[in-house]
């Protein structure tokens, strides 16, 4: 689908659009939902009724995904949970769609059919594929995770016992998992972005919400993600009220430092305090990485947004880098999923440099350190 045209059809849904041809376009999306919230309900069904297999592959299987359409902070969570688990001595792989990744035509005709194998984008040793191939995503988890197996595939039960067979790992950590049904799992991790919990609560595609907000009793845990220690006591009933017995965990997305996307040099946050600066990004909730820079005390006096998992062009740095010298900008800044989509440049005017963030635990903390030990024992 055209980008341009999918962003628009984007803030249709939301709301963002006004007049005559929005509202009409919104009557079609509002049928086009009940259609696929029809879908939906009787996928359910037939993996509950077992006329759908869900297949069980002999290890841990923890799923860590969410209910909404992007931009809730997945990919530092998966992370977290990951280099938790190895830290308390389980073989983990990540198993992730790779999504944008390329696959050459060759794989596709031939190498899944015959001779299986997904995309090994990190062995646990070292990172085998670039962005362009692994998805961003995934290259991003291989590169933080050393001693963790990453591998890229849309079949990720093949995926699991390909993980299972060569790497001999006995944990398998599903990215973006809870609507993969396919394999059965021993926990549901769902997360839920504080800044915009449910999107205007339809499903898509006149929302956001990728099935019904019922099915969130499928989870065993809850992580509700960028909140600021504010009172997220709404979500925490919705939260209750669907599901009773899982458990809340409360998290923020708290910046570490400033990293050159070429080069590796870092600066610290106070690098940004009065600071003018140009914002980048191609995330589902750009907001909200524009209110972390305004945070730390920098001026976003320009910022650029494109559609999430937008690949960059030489042209559209150019110009934000000229924007930059043109309000006398200390930075680009970008995002760390953004910035391995960069082409390589020379740089010497502005530095572009992405925000490197990890997850912080602010209420729950008691819960997650008692699953993972429950988890390591099972």
């Amino acid at each position: 689908m055209n980008e341009r045209f999918a962003s628009y059809l984007l803030d249709v849904a939301r709301g963002r659009r006004t007049g005559l041809g929005a509202a009409i376009l919104r009557r079609l999306l509002g049928g086009l939902s009940k259609l696929y919230g029809l879908i939906v309900w009787a996928r359910g069904g037939l993996y509950r009724f077992g006329l759908f297999r869900r297949h069980q592959l002999g290890c841990l299987v923890i799923s860590v995904g969410n209910i909404t359409l992007g931009g809730t902070g997945k990919t530092p969570v998966v992370e977290m949970l990951a280099a938790a688990l190895r830290d308390a001595g389980r073989k983990v792989a990540v198993l992730t769609r790779g999504y944008k990744g390329r696959t050459s035509l060759w794989r596709r005709l031939f190498t899944r059919r015959f001779a299986y194998k997904p995309k090994i984008v990190s062995d646990g040793r070292e990172v085998l594929l670039l962005p362009e191939a692994a998805g961003d995503e995934a290259y991003m988890l291989a590169r933080n995770l050393p001693g963790v197996v990453v591998l890229a595939d849309p079949n990720r039960v093949k995926a699991g016992f390909y993980a299972i067979r060569n790497f001999g790992v006995d944990a398998l950590v599903l990215d973006d998992g809870f609507q993969y049904m396919r394999l059965a799992r021993r926990y549901d991790f769902v997360l839920i972005d504080c800044t915009d919990p449910f999107g205007n609560g339809r499903l898509l595609p006149r929302g956001t919400l990728r099935e019904p907000l019922r099915n969130l009793r499928r989870a065993a845990f809850f992580m509700l993600t960028k909140s600021d220690g504010t009172d997220v006591a709404p979500i925490r009933d919705t939260v209750r009220r669907l599901n009773p017995d899982a458990e809340i965990i409360e998290t923020a997305h708290q910046p570490l430092h400033l990293e050159d996307v070429f080069n590796g040099t870092r600066w610290p946050l106070e690098a940004l305090r009065g600071k003018p600066v140009i914002a980048l990004s191609a995330i589902a909730n750009p907001e909200s990485f524009e209110r972390a820079l305004a945070g730390l005390g920098a001026e976003v006096v320009r910022s650029h947004r494109f559609l999430d998992h937008h690949r960059f062009s030489a042209i559209e740095i150019a110009r934000a880098i000229e924007e930059a010298r043109h309000h006398d900008a200390a930075f680009v800044v970008t995002t760390e999923k953004d910035a391995v989509r960069l082409p390589r440049m020379e740089i010497d005017a502005v530095p572009i440099v992405f925000l490197r963030v990890n997850v912080r635990i602010l209420r729950g903390a008691a819960d997650f350190n008692d699953c993972v030990a429950r988890l390591c024992y099972v």
